[in-house]
């Protein structure tokens, strides 16, 4: 047989993103026939994806899409074994790519996702997942996701650990206040956007506590039940001020509230996604 060429291994490494020797190894057992030696190495890749299977994916990184002319945006969490790979470049790009898949595609859930066509490509999500197994040889799996149709934005902390993908409602939304705002709920992790969000009774529990401390306090023991209900609502206020996302002072400006940002900006937040690696939907 022929020698094979180097053209005809970087055309191979192009297709598959292959090792080069692996790609000259293919080419040789296909006898240069290239569409087989495609084949070789995908077989290969998958058995090496069968044998990482079972392996735990603790780690892993969060990537968000937001586009404002298809108004769709969406935030995947993506596991894999070990920190280094969850930093590695190759997987930064293609927890990216799937979260542009979601936000342009629609997937019903993970398993129906896997199944789909890659957005401008001829292999499905699954097949380039499982050429990125392949070539970092480490499990990997999407864990989660999260899409919005509308005015969207988000933020993924530097470590990408955490993302938030917001949405909100006006007539048009700078991409740097909702850059802003997901950064904020990222650092702050509200429990609401608003007071009528909290459950009663969390806000039972929180008032008792409230009321609980100031019967504590020798301070308030002959103080009248009007001063005492003041100082139980000032006491929740701050409370609010914490958990309470539009109440709570904006992290780059805290002379401002977060609905104070929203406000002068013309937009009503409608709804947030914040994902963590590891933690539970």
């Amino acid at each position: 047989m022929a020698e094979i060429s180097a053209l005809a291994v970087k055309t191979l490494r192009d297709r598959t993103n292959a090792p080069m020797m692996e790609c000259k190894a293919a080419l040789t057992e296909a006898h240069g026939d290239m569409e087989k030696a495609v084949e070789i190495i995908r077989k290969k890749i998958k058995d090496a994806t069968d044998k990482r299977a079972g392996r735990e994916t603790a780690e892993g990184r969060v990537g968000i899409f937001a586009d404002p002319a298809a108004k769709a945006g969406a935030i995947v969490e993506m596991r894999c074994e070990s920190p280094p790979v969850s930093k590695n470049a190759m997987f930064v790009e293609l927890v990216d790519d799937i979260a542009r898949h979601v936000a342009l595609s629609n997937p019903a859930s993970v398993d129906a996702m896997l199944t789909q066509l890659f957005v401008g490509e001829q292999k499905t999500v699954q097949d380039r997942i499982n050429d990125a197994i392949g070539l970092i040889r480490e499990n990997m799996r999407v864990a989660r996701f999260k899409r919005f149709i509308g005015l969207v934005g988000g933020y993924v902390h530097h470590d990408g650990t955490v993302g938030v993908l917001v949405k909100v409602e006006g007539t048009s939304a700078p991409a740097q206040v909702l850059r802003d705002v997901a950064m904020h709920i990222t650092a702050k992790n509200p429990m609401a956007i608003r007071r009528e969000d909290i459950s009663a009774d969390v806000l039972a529990r929180e008032k008792e506590i409230a009321k609980s401390q100031i019967e504590a306090d020798p301070k308030n023991k002959n103080k009248p039940a009007n001063i005492l209900e003041m100082i139980i609502e000032g006491k929740l206020k701050a409370w609010f001020a914490e958990n309470v996302l539009l109440e709570q002072p904006f992290v780059k400006d805290d002379t401002k509230t977060v609905g104070d940002l929203l406000k002068a900006s013309g937009l009503k937040l409608v709804e947030y996604a914040r994902l963590r690696v590891g933690e539970l939907s």
